[in-house]
């Protein structure tokens, strides 16, 4: 969600994610753009995690296996699909409280094109923090066909409007 804030007369910065008080359980949220994954995408982000299983980087292996050819590293799935909800769901988030019941039905392959809606599930006040509130949703990623790729349950600590960090930067000179 992008809104814009004015930082003077004439002069507006603009802003993203929601505050506590933007979030209705029952909401879903739409995540856009989506994202086609790479060859690049999954052997980098298998080589920079370590994850030296042949079925996501050696072609002739994956090819002798159910899927018959490489499939996308599950995390780096996770990673987009998450990262597709940043601007609905954590933008102004604190901390993320804790993920659960992830879930992968169907594998991920290069050249698939992914999106992601999440549902707000809860949502309630901070019983510690009296200036925040917590948050849980489903998120949902699936490829253009529709296949759902991955689903899992997400609970974020949200500040309540007014009690978020402030969004800074430098301006242009205009001397």
């Amino acid at each position: 969600m992008s809104t814009r804030e004015q930082v003077e007369p004439g002069r507006y910065r603009e802003s993203f994610g929601r505050y506590f008080e933007d979030f209705e359980v029952g909401d879903v949220y739409e995540h856009r753009p989506g994202r086609t994954v790479t060859e690049s995408d999954n052997t980098w982000f298998t080589l920079l995690t370590m994850n030296q299983h042949p079925l996501h980087f050696d072609k002739v292996y994956a090819a002798n296996s159910e899927f018959g050819q490489p499939i996308v590293n599950s995390c780096f799935t996770l990673s987009v699909v998450a990262g597709m909800s940043v601007s609905d769901l954590s933008q102004k988030a604190i901390a993320n409280l804790g993920w659960s019941d992830i879930r992968m039905p169907a594998p991920v392959f290069v050249g698939d094109t992914l999106y992601a809606q999440s549902e707000v599930l809860d949502k309630r006040e901070s019983r510690s923090r009296p200036t925040q509130g917590i948050v849980k949703a489903r998120t949902t990623g699936f490829k253009a066909d529709g296949t759902v790729v991955m689903a899992y349950e997400r609970s974020m600590l949200i500040p309540k409007r007014g009690h978020g960090v402030q969004e800074a930067g430098p301006r242009p000179r205009t001397d």
